[in-house]
């Protein structure tokens, strides 16, 4: 029959979203030079919101494969390849931040005295609230492990809704005593490599556990749309390991950041 698929691959049909897609990151890169150099924000916006645009509308389209079928064994198995190379880009990221980090611990420079952290720094003490955000990302990440139980295992799509309305509630949580944290530091910013390393390995750690909680949130939404089966779950899947790596990285964050360069904690 001419036409016919007699294969398992899926075979795109030409897309506007990668070009779009480019075109609305120049802009946000260029619109970042721009504000950068007090020039206003609204280039850098406008590209942000097209980017946003084209996720919103190239994962639409992916979504609606799955719903139709394209979703076979094998494009499956592509997909959790695509995943775990993301993760491993992300991992790439952080190391950075992990390398700057340890090597000003490790080789403080004179200008901070050869001391780290820098004198002036009041840390936080890591046994108070980023001990209590730790259990709280660790909790997190076993409510999506007992929602993708509950869906792999048992087929019981009641308790996929509870798990993953419980990784989001505490996700947010999570969030807001970050940002709770922020707003007591006795540090900042500019002016420190401290509080420059600090903030933004933290920081960059805080925006991917809000991406997270979306991914997850766009994950519930769908639970209750129906998608989603025992053999086929690869977006859930994916959420579910980029929680947990946002659940590691914040441990070593945590034992590498608060605990060990933290210094003696002011009191």
């Amino acid at each position: 029959m001419a036409g016919h698929k007699n294969h398992d691959y899926h075979i795109l049909a030409p897309s506007i979203w990668p070009f779009i897609g480019a075109v609305g990151a120049f802009v946000m890169l260029m619109g970042a030079v721009l504000f950068f150099h007090d020039m206003g924000p609204w280039i850098l916006l406008i590209g942000l919101v097209t980017v946003l645009y084209v996720m919103y509308g190239w994962w639409s389209d992916v979504i609606s494969e799955s719903r139709i079928g394209d979703h076979t064994p094998v494009v499956r198995i592509g997909l959790r390849y695509g995943v775990i190379l993301f993760i491993v880009s992300e991992i790439m990221f952080f190391a950075a931040w992990f390398w700057s980090f340890f090597k000003n611990a490790l080789y403080p420079m004179p200008a901070i005295d050869e001391t780290w952290p820098p004198p002036g720094i009041e840390t936080f003490d890591p046994w108070h609230l980023p001990l209590i955000n730790t259990l709280i990302l660790l909790c997190s990440g076993c409510a999506a492990t007992w929602a993708h139980h509950a869906l792999v295992h048992e087929n019981d799509r009641q308790q996929l809704k509870w798990g993953l309305w419980l990784a989001i509630v505490l996700g947010v949580l999570f969030t807001f005593f970050q940002a709770y944290e922020y707003s007591h530091a006795e540090f900042g910013f500019s002016g420190n490599v401290y509080g420059a390393n600090f903030f933004m390995a933290t920081g960059f750690h805080g925006f991917h556990v809000i991406v997270g909680t979306i991914f997850l949130t766009v994950c519930l939404i769908r639970a209750y749309n129906g998608d989603f089966t025992q053999e086929q779950h690869v977006g859930f899947e994916a959420a579910a390991w980029y929680w947990h790596f946002v659940d590691v990285v914040w441990l070593f964050l945590f034992a590498a950041v608060y605990i060990w360069g933290g210094g003696v904690p002011a009191h």
